[in-house]
């Protein structure tokens, strides 16, 4: 299993939201991966340097960038989900089978994962 971050876990974690920082500490904890996507990156990524939280934190974060190959799945899993949000189906499709995704928006991620066919913990933030 590993966790997954989206742009609101990642500004949850910027505010000190202790849900998201106990989530993340369990997980280094556990030796579980954690990762978000590039595309998730960009979407919180306003103020540099005053983002000193997030950046400490990305720090030990898998951060998946956009290839033109996942490109083309995450088109696909937009088609089948009917949606066109392209950062939450990225962070859908990096996932694996039993990972988790920390969210802000749990019903779009939950419609992307039951396109993609995949079982994967949707965890609202």
């Amino acid at each position: 299993m590993r966790l997954l971050l989206d742009s609101g876990a990642l500004i949850a974690y910027e505010r000190s939201d202790r849900k998201v920082e106990a989530l993340i500490e369990r997980a280094n904890r556990d030796d579980v991966l954690v990762r978000t996507t590039s595309g998730v990156v960009a979407q919180v990524w306003r103020e540099g340097p005053r983002q000193a939280r997030t950046a400490r934190l990305l720090h030990g974060v898998d951060e998946v960038p956009l290839t033109p190959e996942r490109s083309r799945r995450v088109g696909i899993l937009l088609g089948l989900a009917e949606s066109s949000d392209v950062v939450d189906a990225s962070l859908v499709e990096v996932a694996r089978e039993g990972d988790e995704i920390l969210t802000s928006d749990p019903t779009d991620l939950v419609r992307l994962a039951e396109a993609s066919r995949r079982s994967l913990v949707i965890t609202p933030v």
